[in-house]
């Protein structure tokens, strides 16, 4: 696919190799050849094997776990591009890594989300594309331009495939979602419930009241990421304790570590719906009520729009 000003070349570290592959079949564009290997003592290599100079190009690579190892081949992958004078380099992360750490809850804390932008930066990004930050501000964190994207039309298309929209009710697990599950309930015009909850420490969290009328409604859970899966499981119980018919999850960041498959497996979630924004692990392909949604589409539409300089925001409109 040509962009406006070059030619538009993709490449992908090894974070989301599938992701990657299906972002250029939709673009119908191959993906440029390159390396991205270990040497013995685990430092990152990077060699590109097609000439990218003058080019637009876009690197796909989430920055998830192994998190540090993705982050440092997004790096060197930038550099690399930048030194075989690639004329502009976005920073395609469908999933943003250290979002969480966006400010200082305590002293003699860091703020990890701007460091790592600043080092995106610094490395030769000119722009940046990601999928639902997991706080808006984090876009004010760069000082080049920087599009987040939202998986909820991708949802929201599930969604109405799916249910009977009369009955549903949208439920943020906690006060500081509101405004994302706000947003899809608006999309699906459904009424909108809250869960009052306490964490007590990183990791875990307790139930403690339902805000709204849940009785006999089909209730879908919102969030932008599913870690450990503590949350989603005591919001289910609670959900389901005040009368919900069943419960279910659209979260777009499948962190899920540690034991959070078995944990999600075993709970009385109906089914937790997550995109390929992480790329799935076998014990979330083979879970019986853990579903993964496309966003191939969305980020080939948005890499194809900035590569010919159209809106990208219009997408969401």
């Amino acid at each position: 696919m040509p962009g406006k000003n070059g030619a538009i070349k993709l490449v992908a570290g090894n974070s989301n190799p599938r992701l990657a592959e299906a972002i250029a079949a939709y673009l119908k564009t191959p993906l440029t050849r390159a390396v991205v290997r270990r040497f013995a003592d685990m430092e990152v290599f990077v060699e590109i094997l097609e000439n990218v100079r003058g080019a637009d190009v876009f690197v796909v690579q989430a920055t998830s776990y192994p998190t540090n190892d993705h982050l440092m081949e997004l790096l060197i992958i930038m550099d690399a591009l930048k030194r075989a004078s690639a004329r502009r380099i976005t920073a395609v992360m469908p999933y943003f890594g250290y979002a969480r750490q966006d400010r200082k809850p305590g002293p003699r804390t860091p703020i990890s989300a701007k460091l790592v932008a600043n080092l995106i930066t610094r490395a030769g990004a000119d722009r940046v594309l990601t999928v639902d930050l997991h706080a808006g501000q984090i876009q004010g964190f760069f000082d080049i331009p920087t599009d987040n994207l939202y998986a909820s039309p991708v949802m929201v298309r599930d969604i109405k495939e799916r249910f009977e929209l009369a009955k549903l009710m949208v439920v943020s697990p906690d006060v500081g979602g509101v405004v994302r599950a706000r947003g899809l309930a608006k999309r699906i015009n459904a009424p909108l419930s809250i869960i009052d909850k306490r964490r007590e420490r990183a990791g875990e969290s307790e139930v403690m009241n339902v805000i709204g009328d849940v009785e006999d409604r089909t209730c879908i859970l919102v969030d932008d990421i599913v870690d450990s899966g503590g949350t989603l499981v005591n919001a289910a119980d609670a959900l389901l304790a005040h009368g919900a018919e069943r419960v279910y999850a659209y979260i777009t960041h499948g962190v899920l570590s540690g034991g959070a498959v078995a944990r999600i497996t075993a709970s009385r979630l109906k089914e937790l719906v997550i995109t390929d924004s992480i790329q799935p692990t076998e014990a979330v392909r083979v879970a019986e009520n853990i579903r993964v949604l496309s966003i191939a589409t969305l980020l080939g539409e948005a890499i194809g729009r900035t590569a010919a300089e159209e809106s990208v925001s219009s997408l969401f409109d």
